[in-house]
């Protein structure tokens, strides 16, 4: 089953529980994934709507970061309680080991030697972590890696 199937499947369980905050949040989400297909004149697939998925959870990490300059702790909650919903769809994440074994591997992959190669290093990493780490977080680290060669 799709990924896209499966976030309907939930958002009726969401529906026929009552669960506002999950009907809620993936309702937003699938009206994300349908805008796009609509702009795109396109069916989306798993890794498309796993990237739009990443994208609802970072907007509403950056929400948080507002509802705490703002002072709101009811925004931050609700802002949380989103992104757990999100999560439960998304891949689990690399851990710094993990990450930093597949950053090394690409380096030698590639061929890189020098901070100039960073956009080369980044090209060859990003498909191979597939959304299970952040962008900038593997960056700093192709970065850290390349600058101490």
């Amino acid at each position: 089953m799709s990924l896209k199937a499966d976030l309907q499947n939930e958002f009726k369980d969401a529906m026929r529980a009552k669960d506002e905050m999950r009907k809620t949040t993936l309702r937003m989400a699938l009206a994300a994934i349908k805008q796009i297909e609509v702009d795109e004149k396109k069916e989306l697939d798993d890794a498309d709507v796993l990237r739009v998925l990443q994208k609802e959870v970072k907007s509403r990490q950056e929400a948080i970061a507002e509802a705490e300059t703002a002072n709101r702790p009811d925004l931050i909650e609700e802002g949380i309680q989103e992104i757990a919903v999100l999560e439960a769809f998304l891949p689990q994440g690399l851990s710094e080991a993990e990450l930093e074994t597949i950053v090394a591997e690409t380096v030698a992959e590639v061929g890189a030697s020098s901070p100039a190669d960073i956009g080369k290093v980044m090209k060859a990493v990003m498909p191979k972590i597939a959304g299970r780490a952040d962008g900038g977080q593997v960056s700093q680290m192709v970065r850290q890696k390349l600058q101490s060669m």
